[in-house]
């Protein structure tokens, strides 16, 4: 999982079959089956429109993609939310985070250890308390189309986007907050050698540096936090 996280971060387009030959010619006997079902868990798939090839729950409901050719104008226009896998000492945990997506600005985040929706609901809570946006996007996962998660954003009367099945760029500046954690972060400091509370440590010092001092060229060389309450004022 910890070389799959590598290399799909390195090169999102790689798909169960590429990850597969990767694995092989690094010495690992693995076939295809358990690599498809080791990307499942971990939440990721290939950067390009593909069939789809997992089931939803069938009594979730499922909501358009609405932001196709929509210009982003302000903050709290679009915010959206992912879940990444990060591999730790004593096994591996589960980062979310809900992003604004004018200023690329990280409103709440959560670690946990399994997948069960209740840390999602926590960063959505959370950056609820902070404001609300106009649209609300996820992708198709049970954490998000789970009746406890959508309550908060349709009672606040929330237009909730969904992702199209196979399309991660939908959802893209989620995928770009990813890269930048795992490189500039989990990667450089080598988080398979930390327990989940320093990693957690760790992070939180990350976020904060990202949200307030990291200098985005995409926002003219200033913080995601600065664009943020600047444009917002």
């Amino acid at each position: 999982m910890d070389l799959i996280d590598e290399q799909h971060t390195s090169t999102p387009f790689y798909g169960s079959r590429r990850l597969t030959a990767y694995l092989n010619a690094k010495g690992h006997e693995i076939n295809r089956k358990r690599v498809q079902r080791l990307m499942r868990l971990m939440r990721i798939e290939a950067i390009y429109p593909k069939p789809k090839l997992s089931r939803r729950i069938e009594n979730h409901k499922i909501y358009p993609y609405l932001l196709r050719g929509v210009n982003i104008e302000r903050p709290d226009h679009v915010w959206s939310t992912d879940i990444t896998y990060i591999r730790v000492s004593n096994g591996f945990v589960y980062l979310t985070a809900v992003i604004d997506w004018f200023s690329r600005y990280v409103l709440s985040w959560r670690l946990s250890n399994s997948l069960e929706n209740t840390f999602c609901i926590e960063a959505l809570e959370e950056a609820l308390s902070i404001s609300q946006p106009q649209i609300f996007n996820t992708d198709q996962g049970s954490q998000y189309t789970a009746v406890n998660f959508l309550k908060p954003l349709i009672d606040r009367d929330i237009s909730i986007s969904m992702d199209s099945r196979g399309r991660a760029l939908d959802n893209v500046f989620v995928e770009r907050l990813w890269r930048t954690v795992k490189y500039e972060e989990v990667f450089l400091k080598d988080y398979r050698t930390m327990k989940m509370k320093d990693a957690y440590r760790s992070l939180k010092d990350f976020i904060k540096f990202y949200n307030q001092e990291r200098l985005h060229q995409a926002l003219d060389y200033k913080s995601p936090e600065y664009i943020y309450h600047s444009a917002r004022s």
